[in-house]
C-alpha cells in the first residue's frame, strides 16, 4: 500500500530540467500550465511543473486523500480536530452544508437589514465607519475596503487594528465624532487589543458630545453574548458562526465595513466569485484544478528545494495590502510543527510568505531575487484593466515591468563580469486578473484558501487552528497583573522602559 512517504520519495526523484528547456521540449507548455477561471489567468508555465511532476503529486494526494478531505471540508465535517469543529468559511458563500448554508443567509440577511437602517439615517448623519479589529477581524475588511472601495466608497473607512495609539489617534484626527459609526470586531469578545481600543473609541466619541458612545456602535462577533454585556445593543451585534475561523471570516459579518462602504450588491458579488472558485476547487479534475496546481508547486520548492521563503507582488496599488493579507492566511494556517495527528512533522511545513508592491519592489528586494544565493519562488498578481484614468502608459509601463521581471528571472544572462551575469532558471507564477472588482476579488481571496488547504492536506497538518499565537499573550496578560517572572533580560527591558514612562 503506497503510503505518503513513498510519493514524497518519488516527488524528490524527480528530475529538474531548467526552465527554458521545458519550454523547448514542450510545444503545448503553456495550454499545459495555464487555467482561466472566474475572471483570473493562472499561469505556471515559468514554474517547474512537469506533467510527472504533477501526476507524482497526485499519487500524494490519493495517499493523504486530499478529495476525501476536500469533501469534509464542503460537508461541514468537524475537519479542525484539534478544536473538534467544522471549518465553514465555504457556506458563507453558499458552498457547505444545508444547514450551514441557511444559517449563513440568514445572518447575511441580518447584517443586510441593519445596513439598510444604517443607510437610512437609523443611526444619524453617519460618514466615517472607524473598523477596530484585529488579524482576521482586520486584515480582510481592509484589503477589500481598499482594493474596492477607492472611487465608490459610500463612507470613510478606517481599519485601526494596532495596539500602539498612534494608529488610533490617527483615525481620530480624520474623523467627526459626531458622525462616527464605530465597528468592534472580534471572534470571541475578549481579545485585549480590540476591546482597549474600543474603550477609547468610546471616550473619545463621548468627548465629542456623542451621549451615547455604544449606541454607535456595531459589534461583528462569534459570542454575541459577550458583545451585549460589553454594552452593545442586541440590534447591533451581528454574529457569525463559530465554525468560521477568523482569518478565513470577511464572507460572514466581518465583512460588514466592506459591504456598508461598498454596497449589498458588491458584497454579494464577492460572495458569488468565491462561491465559482469553490465549485472549481471541488469539481476540477487534479492537473486542472488552480488551487491544487499551486499547491503541487508550493510544495515542490518548499520540499524538495528547500525554498525557505515564498514572494508575492501586486502590480496593482489596489492590492498593496494583499501580501499582508496572505502572510496570515498562509503562515497562521500552515506553520506548524506537527502534523494533524499531534506527530512531529518530519519535513518542512509553511515557508515564510512576504511581498510588496511592483514597481516599488523592483527598486528595493529584487537584487536578491535575480542575483542572490537564495532561491525564491516568485508570484505575480497584475490586474489588465487600468484602476486610473490618467495615461494610459501608466498601466502600460507597470505591465511590462511585471511580464519583463519575470521573464528576466527565467532567462537570466551570461556575462564576463560575474557582477553582472544573471543565473536565469528562477521560478514565477503570473495570476492576471481581467478587471478588480467584487467577483474577481472574491475569487482570487478564496483560491488562496484553498490553496492554503490544499498545501495542508498534503503535508499532512491541520491549516484551522493557531495555538502558536497564545503564549506570547498569555505572558502579556501575566505581567500586566504582575503575576510572572521573566527571564533577566525580559525584566530588564520593562524596568528600562518604565522608567522612561511611568505608568
Amino acid at each position: 500500500m503506497a503510503t505518503p512517504e513513498h510519493a514524497w520519495e518519488s516527488i524528490e526523484q524527480l528530475a529538474w530540467p531548467r526552465l527554458e528547456a521545458l519550454f523547448a521540449s514542450d510545444p503545448d507548455r503553456l495550454k499545459r500550465f495555464t487555467l482561466d477561471v472566474a475572471g483570473l489567468h493562472f499561469d505556471w508555465s515559468k514554474t517547474h511543473l512537469t506533467a510527472d511532476m504533477v501526476a507524482a503529486f497526485e499519487g500524494l494526494a490519493r495517499t493523504q486523500d486530499l478529495a476525501g478531505k476536500r469533501a469534509a471540508l464542503f460537508a461541514g465535517d468537524p475537519i479542525n480536530r484539534s478544536e473538534g469543529r467544522a471549518a465553514e468559511h465555504g457556506a458563507e458563500r453558499g458552498e457547505g452544508s444545508d444547514e450551514a448554508v441557511a444559517r449563513a443567509a440568514m445572518l447575511h440577511a441580518r447584517m443586510r437589514a441593519l445596513i439598510d437602517a444604517i443607510e437610512a439615517g437609523a443611526l444619524g448623519p453617519i460618514r466615517h465607519v472607524l473598523h477596530i479589529g484585529i488579524g482576521g477581524s482586520a486584515l480582510g475588511p481592509a484589503l477589500l475596503v481598499d482594493a474596492l472601495g477607492r472611487d465608490d466608497s459610500r463612507y470613510e473607512v478606517a481599519v485601526v487594528s494596532n495596539i500602539d495609539a498612534l494608529a488610533l489617534e490617527e483615525a481620530f484626527r480624520r474623523f467627526d465624532p459626531a458622525a462616527t459609526l464605530v465597528v468592534v470586531a472580534s471572534k470571541t469578545f475578549t481579545t485585549t487589543e480590540t476591546l482597549l481600543n474600543a474603550d477609547s473609541a468610546m471616550a473619545w466619541l463621548a468627548e465629542g458630545g456623542v451621549a451615547d458612545p455604544h449606541g454607535r456602535v456595531v459589534a461583528l462577533t462569534a459570542a454575541p453574548e459577550r458583545a451585549v454585556g460589553w454594552g452593545v445593543d442586541d440590534t447591533r451585534v451581528l454574529p457569525f458562526a463559530e465554525s468560521v475561523g477568523g482569518r478565513y471570516s470577511l464572507w460572514s459579518s466581518i465583512g460588514f465595513p466592506a459591504a456598508l462602504a461598498l454596497g449589498w450588491e458588491a458584497f454579494e458579488a464577492l460572495l458569488d466569485g468565491a462561491a465559482e472558485m469553490d465549485r472549481h476547487f471541488r469539481l476540477a479534475a487534479f492537473h486542472e484544478n488552480a488551487p491544487v496546481l499551486a499547491a503541487v508547486a508550493d510544495l515542490a520548492y518548499a520540499q524538495v528545494k528547500r525554498a525557505a521563503t515564498r514572494a508575492v507582488f501586486a502590480y496593482d496599488e489596489r492590492l498593496r495590502l494583499l501580501p499582508a493579507y496572505l502572510q496570515q492566511l498562509e503562515m497562521e494556517s500552515n506553520g506548524k510543527s506537527v502534523s494533524a495527528d499531534g506527530t512531529p512533522l518530519a519535513r518542512p511545513s509553511a515557508p515564510v510568505t512576504w511581498g510588496g508592491v511592483g514597481t516599488d519592489a523592483q527598486h528595493a528586494v529584487f537584487q536578491l531575487l535575480h542575483q542572490g544565493t537564495q532561491l525564491v519562488p516568485v508570484e505575480f498578481v497584475a490586474v489588465a484593466e487600468p484602476g486610473d484614468m490618467l495615461n494610459p502608459e501608466h498601466h502600460r509601463q507597470l505591465l511590462l515591468n511585471c511580464f519583463a521581471q519575470g521573464a528576466a528571472l527565467m532567462k537570466g544572462r551570461r556575462a564576463d563580469d560575474p557582477a553582472r551575469a544573471y543565473a536565469g532558471d528562477r521560478p514565477s507564477a503570473t495570476i492576471l486578473i481581467d478587471a478588480l472588482e467584487p467577483r474577481s476579488l472574491g475569487a482570487l481571496i478564496a483560491f488562496y484558501e484553498h490553496r492554503t488547504f490544499a498545501n495542508a492536506v498534503l503535508l499532512g497538518i491541520n491549516p484551522f487552528d493557531q495555538f502558536g499565537v497564545e503564549l506570547g499573550k498569555e505572558m502579556a496578560r501575566a505581567a500586566a497583573m504582575g503575576g510572572l517572572d521573566f527571564d533577566p533580560s525580559t525584566t530588564d527591558l520593562m524596568a528600562r522602559a518604565f522608567a522612561i514612562k511611568d505608568f
